[in-house]
């Protein structure tokens, strides 16, 4: 009898397969060439027959060269950090397309010669914040503080409030960004209450700067105090201001949360922030402010360290002169039309409509209750959505998954239905 093995096609007779073809140019050689690998090893112990191992390793492809998924968003959570924080929008997509070939990111190709990096970015950052004198785009808002304070402090001291010594993500704690700068961190006041005479009492020969942060992931409330910009800008030193989450200007949909006008108006040398939260935009620190201060940081060696890709630049200027953002449609969302939508995906998939107060995220807008809807479903939908293909993430509360439709597009409501409809069955 002849051995079965022997009648496992050859490796190349099964990546001459049109579909395999198709596979490597999407995917790459090496992807699918392990596809048929693992086909063939399953061929020669059994498992399949000979003649299913291009249909098996065709099924076995993964969709996309990247193992990133993804996620349709139901938690409610606007700029939801381990989800990637904002979306980007249409314009956005379509931006950093086209910057992925050849661009004139830094050639003027009127004169042939170099031209500044990413111009097209800083003008479409100083026209959203004109009191802006100039600007700089790092990798990211940690970054922008640690470029800054590292241009004007290192080996002198910065002054700050021990009310804001925040961690940020994963762990990352002010104090140590600041002492890998090489500066020293003068703290002032109390956790609860610092005062203007606290820091005027510590300004002297050895300051760098000023360094005001604000606590965007919690609140103190209580028998508290704190300093203003416009009161710290007094004093004898560059003031640095990191409002954190990226508003640029004041929004009536966050009355208290700080901005990048603001903080320039009030006095501000440097203000530094995220351009993935509430601008909406991509990953990227920004840095704004007095024309000299932004010098000083742009010329420091760590400059060039942390600048950004042609990509970040690009879905920055379209974030910045583009539509409104998909961040923005989510802060924005109706009630009522939330409460629609999560009407009809209750219909459809035996869910009841609850009460659901969607969040900012992100570290932006701590406590501040976004009114919205929700269906809940049994708590082990959570698994099995998340398991699911598109993958959805809802949150459990009470023992019952909860689908929140605010960061959801609504083109996508009747995927996501079906996604639930798919669990159940």
């Amino acid at each position: 009898m002849t051995d079965p093995r022997r009648l496992v096609p050859r490796t190349d007779a099964v990546l001459a397969d049109p579909r395999l073809v198709q596979a490597r140019a999407r995917l790459g050689a090496a992807a699918v060439k392990q596809a048929v690998v693992d086909a063939q090893a399953r061929a020669r112990a059994g498992e399949l027959a000979p003649h299913a191992v291009a249909d098996a390793a065709v099924a076995a492809l993964p969709l996309r060269a990247t193992t990133l998924r993804p996620v349709l968003n139901a938690t409610g959570v606007v700029l939801h950090t381990n989800l990637g924080r904002a979306p980007l929008s249409a314009a956005a997509v379509e931006a950093m397309a086209t910057a992925a070939g050849f661009v004139d990111v830094e050639y003027d190709v009127a004169t042939g010669a170099r031209a500044r990096r990413g111009r097209g970015a800083l003008e479409a950052l100083l026209g959203a914040v004109p009191d802006a004198e100039d600007a700089l785009v790092v990798g990211n808002g940690a970054a922008a503080l640690v470029l800054a304070t590292t241009a004007l402090a290192a080996g002198r001291e910065v002054v700050v409030s021990r009310g804001e010594m925040v961690e940020i993500g994963d762990g990352f704690r002010l104090p140590d960004l600041i002492a890998s700068t090489g500066a020293r961190l003068r703290e002032v006041g109390t956790t609860n209450r610092t005062h203007l005479r606290d820091y005027a009492d510590a300004v002297g020969p050895q300051t760098g700067c000023v360094l005001k942060v604000h606590p965007s992931n919690f609140r103190v409330e209580g028998f508290t105090s704190a300093v203003e910009p416009a009161e710290l800008a007094t004093l004898d030193a560059p003031l640095v201001v990191d409002v954190g989450s990226g508003l640029l200007a004041p929004d009536p949909l966050l009355p208290d949360e700080p901005d990048v006008a603001t903080a320039l108006r009030a006095g501000a040398d440097v203000v530094t922030c995220s351009g993935d939260k509430l601008l909406g935009g991509p990953q990227a620190g920004l840095v704004l402010g007095r024309a000299d201060a932004v010098a000083r940081l742009r010329r420091h060696p760590l400059a060039r360290a942390l600048r950004v890709d042609k990509t970040t630049l690009a879905a920055l200027e379209a974030t910045l002169r583009g539509p409104g953002t998909p961040t923005w449609q989510a802060l924005r969302a109706d009630p009522e039309r939330l409460r629609a939508r999560a009407a009809l995906l209750a219909e459809l998939t035996g869910g009841v409509v609850v009460p659901s107060d969607g969040a900012v995220g992100g570290g932006g807008a701590p406590g501040l209750a976004l009114p919205g809807w929700a269906v809940a479903l049994p708590a082990a939908y959570a698994a099995l959505l998340r398991a699911g293909d598109p993958c959805v993430v809802g949150r459990v509360e009470r023992d019952r998954c909860l689908l929140d439709l605010r960061c959801v597009p609504e083109q996508d409501d009747a995927v996501l239905a079906r996604a639930v409809q798919a669990c159940g069955s």
